[in-house]
């Protein structure tokens, strides 16, 4: 894979580690390992990781969120001929998922299995020009029986996620891996603790990784009871829209061209002050940001800016393509200035200028 600086690595650990959503303990394992040495770990009851970096205040709290957990799907009923029927966890949309590999991680090991539906030369040719539709598509194990798929070890509930490694891209620049969303967001919050523990920061931080955003968005809510904020970062894969067929009206937002901030989702306007802070922040220290609205979809920042009478929050993204896919595609460029820029407003945040923002 070439060298293997830093963050490559971070982010090859953080994307191939499993965790789809309600099921994130082996990749909180590895996100444990990351945050363990950069400040004092704490957890919510549903299994979100906190890492508490004090600065020269313990005021204001400032809150960096990222989400751990990834799409897949749980296993739902074992058909008596051996084929698995599933129930999505988190928005896949149908046609990026015929004939994909999966893993099922059972108590007896690991178990692969490809995403199927019926053979296409059965079907009349009506019918093979629709999209197949999900609650059609099973998963095949190689079984020939339910006995075998028994046997196997896989159960109703046992969690299936993409098998899909990471690569760095033939540019160097880009990389390709499952999970960017949002493996990119705790990624980022790992890489800010790092660089903070040389800096000064007029207030503590809490660099948050939540489970079920993709579900419940419940991580963002049962964690920010943890932390308390005073303002929250957020931290997500944004959705590129420099690939054909998409107008620049419908999205503007480009691979290597700089960080992504949200003006709207469907379940949070930012903070229009903190968005102006991110926005002259970002001009002094010479980090484009591309600005998009996104109609459907939500963040953890829906649930963390209602916090108690309100947290002033703001999403920013690291350009991605393809999310909710098995192959997703972030660049590295977007990934640094990311982190230039968290750090860069932690240091900022002191007391006045947060109280400021919801003035």
């Amino acid at each position: 894979m070439g060298h293997m600086d830093q963050t490559i690595s971070l982010l090859k650990n953080l994307t191939e580690a499993y965790g789809v959503s309600g099921y994130e303990a082996p990749v909180r394992k590895v996100v444990q390992e990351y945050l363990q040495p950069l400040g004092e770990l704490s957890r919510d009851r549903i299994g979100s990781l906190i890492c508490k970096k004090v600065g020269t205040s313990s005021t204001p709290h400032v809150m960096i969120a990222g989400h751990m957990d990834e799409i897949g799907f749980l296993v739902k009923y074992i058909s008596d001929e051996g084929f698995i029927r599933f129930q999505p966890l988190g928005g896949w949309f149908d046609q990026v998922l015929l004939g994909q590999r999966v893993v099922i991680p059972t108590y007896k090991g690991d178990v692969v299995g490809v995403i199927g539906v019926r053979p296409p030369h059965l079907m009349d040719a009506e019918e093979r020009t629709k999209i197949v539709k999900k609650k059609d598509m099973y998963i095949d194990i190689g079984a020939i029986s339910k006995d075998e798929v028994v046997e196997a070890g896989v159960r109703v509930g046992d969690p299936i996620i993409p098998r899909a490694d990471f690569l760095v891209m033939a540019n160097g620049k880009s990389y390709l891996s499952k999970a960017f969303d949002d493996r990119v967001g705790v990624a980022i919050t790992v890489s800010a603790l790092q660089d903070l523990q040389n800096i000064q920061h007029p207030n503590t931080v809490y660099g948050a990784a939540t489970v079920t955003e993709e579900t419940t968005l419940g991580g963002a809510r049962t964690s920010a009871e943890v932390v308390s904020p005073d303002v929250a970062i957020i931290l997500e894969s944004g959705i590129a829209g420099d690939v054909p067929g998409v107008r620049p009206d419908e999205s503007n937002v480009k691979l290597g061209k700089g960080v992504n901030m949200l003006l709207y989702d469907s379940r949070m306007i930012p903070n229009l002050k903190l968005r102006d802070l991110v926005l002259e922040i970002a001009k002094e220290i010479e980090v484009p940001i591309q600005l998009s609205a996104m109609d459907g979809g939500a963040t953890d920042g829906g649930m963390i800016h209602l916090h108690k009478t309100g947290v002033p929050t703001v999403v920013l993204g690291v350009p991605s393509r393809h999310i909710h896919s098995h192959s997703s595609i972030i660049h590295r460029q977007d990934y640094d200035w990311s982190v230039k820029l968290v750090v860069e407003m932690i240091k900022r945040f002191d007391a006045a200028t947060v109280a400021s923002l919801s003035e």
